[in-house]
């Protein structure tokens, strides 16, 4: 090899060497910029107005602290329970097109999850156990009334566990776009996502992080996937605010992380599940639904309905369809 031609491949491994090092020295101001920016001019306690009309009631978990409720508990009948999914700016205005509908007709809760809305925000470790059991506790405090309960996305998965442990007390369940339905988990076991979850909550970064995922445009990134239209714009400025409170990012992070998951949830859950349970589900961006007929036809408590077109939050955009198949449904359990 000539002098000459060492030289240039010299010069230009030199140029890429020095190219990246640029590259990590900007990406390291950009982060440490953004680290900088998160913790001084962000808010981080923005006013959260009530999510729901209706009385706010709430229960004491040991773990959790306070969960926060919304309640109307004028209407007759068996009660409705909500509960809305897990994702980086959850809240109870998930369910607010049900919970308006059914407002007035039957008493309706809509359960805040621990770590979301205004319920506590607390440094715990959040799990799906957790999530089940807390809502058990409340279904308990209704005095036996067994409810009806409708839970979206991921919070069907823990309505489907806390069902699974106490089948007595639920009188049916609705799974709007459930997860643990497409194609079998391998995933990260329990050590994985520790790890995962103790690198993404690093105080130096853990809160920068999560608002990078809570910013407007992510958010409305985020609903968009979930919408044939756009978004409600109320729905994102709660979503943003729910967003930036205090500890808002300790359960998100949990559920970055993957530990918020259930392995095999199909198998080791809705299989065996006792309670008569309605699937209503067309396109998900976040959820598939491989294994539904599966589910189906290996499971007789299960029926399924599709509410086309929709993408995993048809409360907002099918609202009268939606309560219509739920009110066919519910008449039928009575016969």
């Amino acid at each position: 090899m000539s002098a000459s031609t060492k030289n240039k491949k010299a010069s230009v491994f030199g140029f890429f060497w020095n190219a990246g090092a640029g590259l990590l020295k900007l990406t390291s101001l950009a982060g440490a910029g953004w680290i900088l920016y998160s913790n001084l001019v962000i808010d981080h306690a923005v006013p959260l107005d009530n999510a729901l009309l209706g009385n706010r009631i709430s229960l004491e978990n040991d773990l959790a602290g306070k969960v926060n409720i919304y309640a109307s508990e004028t209407g007759t009948g068996r009660p409705l329970v909500l509960l809305h999914s897990i994702n980086a700016a959850a809240s109870a205005y998930e369910m607010k097109p049900i919970f308006d509908h059914y407002q007035g007709k039957r008493p309706v809760y809509a359960l805040e999850w621990p770590g979301f809305g205004k319920s506590e925000r607390k440094a715990v470790r959040y799990s799906p156990d957790l999530y089940s059991r807390v809502l058990n506790q409340f279904i308990e405090s209704l005095g036996g009334k067994t409810p009806d309960v409708i839970a979206l996305s991921l919070g069907s998965e823990f309505a489907a566990r806390a069902a699974s442990l106490r089948q007595e007390m639920f009188h049916s369940l609705v799974l709007i776009s459930p997860s643990g339905l497409g194609k079998s988990r391998g995933g990260r076991n329990e050590n994985q996502t520790g790890q995962l979850h103790s690198i993404l909550s690093a105080p130096l970064w853990g809160r920068p992080l999560y608002d990078l995922v809570a910013t407007r445009v992510s958010i409305r990134w985020f609903l968009k996937k979930s919408f044939v239209g756009e978004p409600p714009q109320d729905l994102v400025d709660y979503c943003y605010a729910s967003a930036h409170q205090p500890g808002a990012q300790n359960a998100p992070l949990f559920f970055l992380s993957g530990s918020l998951f259930t392995a095999n949830v199909l198998e080791s859950i809705y299989m065996h599940l006792q309670v008569p349970t309605r699937v209503i589900y067309d396109q998900d961006f976040y959820v598939r639904f491989d294994r539904l007929e599966e589910l189906l036809n290996n499971n007789s408590n299960f029926s399924a309905s599709r509410l086309i077109p929709s993408r995993g939050l048809p409360q907002f955009e099918m609202l009268d369809e939606l309560t219509s198949d739920l009110d066919r449904y519910w008449d039928s359990l009575s016969k």
